[in-house]
């Protein structure tokens, strides 16, 4: 009986190591069914989408993230045969924090390109690592002058920081000095006195916006009697607010980047009983900004694109099914397009040179963003977002192109005063300060 079990181990035994050499020689030979109809490997583009996605400017990131999403979405993340992955870059609103973000985006996660921010300071900084690393990166938002002297300095090296994705404060903030000079002309506005005080964010935005308009209002008759700058998160302002009432100013005119501050001045001016015309750029930054500001905000004036067309409407509605909150048209709907436009660079990519890699994309960037050549003509806020060799980086500003209307708020909402031909009302004016 023994040697009977013995023996049946040993014909088991045989069996098994004939199978496993005949498997081995069949894989050897490249045989078998399954491997031979294994599909080619998945090529992958990836992408680091910057932005303040923690810190005083999250609530735009939310908007930022939502929005890329959603453009990636409608493409299922896929261009031609690549796919395209997103890694979130979070700069939290500081220079150095974003510098090494990014660094570790492309060092570590081996991005391709990169897309998108909010903050000017941040622009700056990260203009540096994307040169570094001759990563193309496509419409930051950073709009700072200090971004064009930069590629200016150099416009090889810099050259991998591939246009603006807002225009340097200049070229919009002009609107708001036509805009009150039409309504002291027609008589619906009669100022005390020409004095205005600036105010404003401690930071390259703020600055650069400060700088543009002080020149500005300059130029148009009115006398600049105060520039106060504040830290970036800061929600104290009854001491500055006190002494810009003393200064009894007909005009006040700034801007600032997170919803806390901005909303806490605007509520605070009321509250010490400021009797000046108030000029707040990108009160209407974030979706939530009347529920943070209340009827506080009314007779604001502010700049700021408007949900006017049925397809921005549709993405409005779409983006707060979705994400649950509001979105605003800076920026939720600005990025949203800028998205877009990536996806066409992408698309546009592939098509010219079969694939997608920072070094076809920076060509594309070269032969056919910067000259003008490829432009976005599908988004929902402007009707063609477009670069040229005499405005780059900043994108081509206008009607038709980039344009922000100048709007006055009234309990939550924005009423176009600028331009005459987009107008929907005159501007009020408020009791008390004429």
């Amino acid at each position: 009986m023994r040697g009977f079990l013995r023996s049946g181990k040993c014909k088991k035994l045989a069996v098994l190591l004939v199978a496993v050499m005949v498997l081995t020689i069949v894989a050897g030979c490249g045989g078998g069914s399954k491997q031979g109809s294994q599909e080619p490997k998945e090529k992958v583009v990836k992408i680091g989408v910057l932005g303040p996605f923690t810190g005083p400017s999250a609530r735009t990131g939310d908007e930022f993230k939502g929005a890329t999403q959603m453009a990636f979405e409608a493409i299922d993340y896929k261009v031609g045969d690549y796919k395209v992955e997103l890694k979130w870059i979070d700069d939290e609103s500081d220079p150095e924090k974003a510098a090494r973000a990014y660094e570790e985006a492309v060092v570590k996660d081996k991005i391709d390109a990169g897309l998108g921010n909010w903050n000017s300071e941040v622009s700056v900084s990260v203009m540096d690592v994307a040169a570094k690393y001759k990563i193309p990166h496509f419409f930051a938002f950073g709009a700072t002058e200090v971004v064009n002297e930069k590629y200016k300095s150099d416009p090889e090296k810099y050259s991998y920081w591939v246009g603006k994705g807002w225009p340097t404060p200049s070229l919009l903030s002009i609107a708001y000095v036509n805009t009150l000079d039409e309504a002291i002309q027609k008589g619906i506005w009669k100022p005390k006195n020409k004095k205005v005080a600036i105010y404003g964010v401690d930071n390259d935005w703020g600055r650069s916006f400060a700088k543009a308009i002080d020149k500005q209002l300059k130029d148009a008759g009115w006398e600049v009697v105060n520039q106060s700058f504040v830290a970036k998160g800061e929600t104290e302002f009854y001491p500055l607010l006190k002494k810009l009432k003393d200064l009894d100013t007909s005009l006040l005119v700034g801007t600032m980047v997170d919803p806390s501050s901005v909303s806490s001045f605007i509520k605070q001016s009321r509250e010490v009983g400021l009797k000046s015309m108030i000029v707040c750029d990108g009160l209407g930054w974030v979706g939530e900004w009347y529920n943070l500001t209340g009827k506080a905000s009314d007779y604001v004036i502010d700049q700021i694109p408007q949900w006017t067309t049925p397809e921005a409407k549709k993405f409005k509605e779409d983006f707060a099914k979705k994400l649950g909150f509001e979105p605003s048209p800076s920026g939720a709907g600005l990025n949203y397009d800028w998205s877009r436009y990536m996806i066409k660079v992408l698309q546009s990519t592939y098509d010219s040179y079969g694939k997608i890699d920072r070094e076809t994309l920076y060509k594309t960037a070269k032969e056919k963003i910067m000259t003008g050549q490829l432009t976005f003509t599908e988004g929902v806020i402007m009707n063609e977002y477009k670069f040229t060799p005499e405005t780059f980086p900043d994108p081509v500003v206008g009607k038709g192109y980039y344009i922000f209307p100048v709007i006055q708020y009234f309990d939550g909402k924005g009423t176009i005063v600028w331009p005459e031909d987009w107008k929907e009302a005159d501007i009020k004016v408020p009791a008390g300060i004429q």
